[in-house]
């Protein structure tokens, strides 16, 4: 067994190793950019190398600096983790060349499988079944879209090298392929350096459902059963569970079978999984499922795996890297229960799952149980970076059966609470509990069918927030001011020269003003609210060390009803925290005009990121809807289109420019 190892990632999946090598007393070795020096990951591991700047190119993708990290520390083995260099062949032989063990497959393997084109001919020499497609070498215009006409629409075109839905465009009609192909390609030659697409047929109510595989350097092959991963937004994942609803054990079996072939048809060792795409609606009937892709690395999904197995996957590749055989066999394998796992985001939902940036001010995940997992690698106080995937945690809930994990979830999601970037929590929560859902009514466009539902406004804040949120702020006056309690001021009775007195609270709902008079009664309060007189009166709890503006907890009695609620202060922002939902109120300076507006016809950049593409130029007359500008960014291109249509004025930034949120990217004169 190794005596140390260093973990070539970042982030939970770099806390996720360094748990369980310490726990196996391997010495922990962490690496870090300009932008991870405080990071959690850093922290917990037994000692750190710096990489590099802040780009991923110049640190967690740098073979050259990891490799340096590696001689440095004289860490015997490598672990890769997911994303970054772990399906790369030529990371995985620079490991080696500098004397340490890659935690994952043969160089050989990585190649067999990292492209897709060359991956779908070797599947179908092992007579492993694969979608009807185009994966040949010729890449020009003409071929591929012949292919797309012969194979019949909708056709997906998918970058060959990677994955996580980058590279990847679904193509209708013929006449959106070209732009389609164009964007795929210029995607793909970003993320992977790359850009050689396949393109193949479009299974119409797809089910994405993975195999998890397992092989040892002696030429044993097990599968640890089968996740869901069909719901997924911009083609990327974003709940998984195990096992897969409606499969049945024949059909279990079978592609069980058929993802073992695929990995001893290239030789595998170590962690892996076969992704198959199921025609949905005959998804308990025989052949009905298709090779999609192998990752040649442990998946984000894994903990739903280690939950219903029992099996701790990063020991195991571990132990198969150090040359031990599997430690169970086929029939050794069962499964117990069900799990769920939802990926918290720093993401914004309504407007297109836009990523996010910004300090976590605020921070609190559900206490872990044997039914509650939270793989995470950030604190209260840390930075979501533009640099990184903006994922915060993974949330996992099993239990004896489906509807229990689910009912687990919602009551996870219900007790995380998150400060300071917008993230994805309300949605997940939505899904949670949603009716399709619940009665696993599972396909890839789930989440576009029902986005209306998953993204609903929350609307006007409740007679129960105002009173929480008013209470929490006499309650914060009254603790600020207990330095002097002998001063009157300090009395929670509204004492004033000339007779007792009320006060006046002012909170902006949005673009609604909310104003009501606060009357003083007993050891309470009486809020004169739009909706009429609600009695209020509670305390506040210390805040949590670290936890940035946290008011604390407010335990209240509202017209005769207890409540526990959390108020965090953010500036002039009140974050109410109630029964699961957030809203948030601004508290009104009446010395303050409010002043709202836009920016004329000036497009700003939504994230920060870097242009990827400039369609437009000074002059040029532009439609409703059509595209003006890419930029790039968390690992993903967002294209903004024009508003209305009009005359390009002005363009601010050219290809390979580095945007910051809200800068000018160009002026539309409206027609």
């Amino acid at each position: 067994m190794f005596d140390s190892i260093l973990i070539a990632n970042r982030g939970e999946i770099a806390c996720r190793v360094i748990r369980t090598s310490k726990r196996m007393g391997i010495r922990t070795i962490a690496v870090y950019s300009d932008a991870d020096a405080g990071a959690m990951h850093v922290a917990l591991a037994d000692e750190a190398h710096h990489i590099g700047a802040a780009p991923a190119r110049s640190s967690y993708l740098s073979i050259e600096n990891l490799t340096e990290a590696i001689r440095k520390s004289g860490a015997k083995a490598v672990h890769p983790g997911y994303g970054f260099l772990s399906e790369n062949a030529e990371f995985a032989e620079a490991c080696a060349a500098v004397g340490a063990v890659f935690v994952g497959p043969p160089a050989e393997a990585i190649r067999a499988m990292g492209s897709k084109s060359n991956a779908k001919s070797l599947m179908e020499s092992a007579s492993v079944p694969l979608v009807p497609g185009y994966h040949g070498a010729a890449q020009d215009l003409e071929t591929l879209a012949g292919a797309a006409a012969e194979i019949g629409y909708p056709v997906l075109i998918k970058a060959s090298a990677g994955g996580g839905g980058r590279g990847m465009r679904r193509v209708d009609v013929p006449e959106e392929f070209e732009k389609a192909l164009e964007g795929a390609k210029r995607e793909s030659a970003s993320a992977f350096g790359d850009d050689m697409v396949l393109v193949e047929k479009f299974v119409t109510r797809p089910r994405h459902i993975e195999m998890q595989i397992f092989a040892d350097s002696q030429g044993a092959v097990v599968h640890l059963f089968e996740r869901d991963c069909s719901l997924q937004r911009r083609h990327q994942k974003v709940v998984e569970e195990a096992p897969a609803p409606g499969l049945n054990d024949a059909v279990r079996a079978e592609m069980g079978q058929a993802a073992v072939a695929a990995a001893k048809a290239i030789g595998y060792v170590g962690a892996g999984t076969v992704e198959f795409i199921v025609e949905g609606q005959h998804a308990s009937e025989s052949g009905h499922f298709f090779f999609m892709e192998m990752n040649t690395r442990l998946q984000v999904e894994h903990p739903v795996t280690e939950m219903i197995t029992g099996v701790d996957l990063v020991e195991w590749q571990i132990r198969i890297a150090a040359g031990e055989p599997l430690p169970m066999t086929q029939d050794d394998l069962t499964v117990d229960g069900h799990a769920v796992e939802v990926r918290l985001y720093a993401e914004n939902p309504a407007r297109n799952f836009l990523p996010q940036t910004g300090r976590l001010d605020h921070l609190v995940f559900p206490p872990e149980s044997a039914n509650v997992r939270v793989d995470t690698g950030v604190r209260s106080g840390d930075e979501v970076s533009m640099f990184y995937d903006p994922m915060i945690a993974k949330i996992v809930t099993w239990d004896q059966d489906r509807n229990a994990a689910m009912r687990r979830m919602s009551g996870a999601l219900a007790a995380t609470e998150v400060v300071g970037v917008v993230t994805n929590r309300a949605f997940l929560a939505a899904i949670a509990a949603h009716p399709a859902f619940l009665a696993a009514e599972l396909e890839t466009g789930f989440i576009e069918t029902y986005i209306a539902d998953l993204t609903p406004d929350l609307g006007p804040a409740s007679p129960l927030v105002l009173a929480a949120a008013a209470l929490g702020e006499l309650l914060e006056l009254e603790r600020a001011s207990q330095s002097d309690a002998a001063s009157p001021w300090s009395a929670r009775d509204g004492w004033r020269l000339n007779g007792q007195g009320d006060s006046l609270l002012r909170f902006w709902d949005g673009d609604a003003i909310i104003e009501f008079n606060v009357g003083y009664e007993g050891s309470g309060f009486v809020f004169d609210l739009p909706s009429g007189p609600v009695r209020a009166s509670g305390a506040l709890a210390a805040a949590a060390p670290g936890d940035e503006g946290g008011a604390g907890p407010l335990y209240a009695v509202i017209d005769g009803m207890r409540i526990a609620a959390t108020i965090i202060r953010r500036k002039a922002e009140r974050h109410v925290i109630l029964h699961g939902q957030s809203h948030v109120l601004v508290v009104a300076d009446p010395f303050e005009d409010a002043v709202a507006g836009g920016l004329g016809g000036t497009l700003t950049a939504p994230m920060p990121g870097r242009v990827s593409a400039v369609h437009v130029a000074a002059g040029d007359s532009v439609k409703l809807g059509q595209a003006l500008v890419a930029l790039e960014a968390m690992k993903m291109e967002h294209t903004i289109s024009a508003p209305s249509k009009g005359v390009v004025e002005d363009v601010r930034y050219a290809v390979g420019d580095q945007v910051v949120e809200g800068e000018p990217l160009l002026v539309l004169r409206v027609d």
